[in-house]
């Protein structure tokens, strides 16, 4: 999201016209926290320590501003929903400081949520009940058969 923003060189007509067109804006909301995700700020706290690079002083500048402007828009654009920093938004940074490339950000995250779903799968087995959470696929088609 960073990046395709930066190609158009302006955030907040980027960031308006994905959440009019139905799209979500990559690194604010969270299912279970409807405030700030408090992992966020340990992540952002990590990249801060970095801030000394010039080429991450520049990047954490260029996305301090994205995080301003996407907050106001959300604000404004869904005004009935509480929609913040997640913790996505600062890791990719941390993921691009440390040199993995974007392609492989989805697998880095997935890989930190696989012993959650583990426990769920657990879960659901001994008590019998298929836990089937709201979720909507958006990627490409030809992933599924993949």
């Amino acid at each position: 999201m960073l990046d395709d923003i930066a190609r158009e060189g302006v955030a907040r007509p980027w960031l308006e016209r994905e959440v009019r067109a139905g799209g979500r804006l990559m690194g604010f909301g969270h299912r279970i926290y409807k405030t700030r995700d408090p992992r966020a700020d340990a992540l952002k706290a990590a990249v801060e320590r970095l801030r000394e690079m010039p080429a991450i002083a520049e990047r954490l500048a260029f996305a301090e501003q994205v995080e301003t402007e996407a907050l106001a828009v959300l604000r404004r654009e869904k005004p009935g929903r509480t929609l913040d920093t997640n913790v996505e938004f600062f890791t990719a940074l941390l993921l691009e400081a440390a040199g993995f490339p974007p392609e492989a950000f989805t697998c880095l995250f997935a890989t930190g949520r696989v012993v959650g779903w583990i426990a769920h799968a657990r879960e659901q087995r001994e008590g019998g009940r298929l836990i089937r959470p709201q979720s909507r696929y958006v990627g490409p088609i030809e992933s599924i058969a993949a």
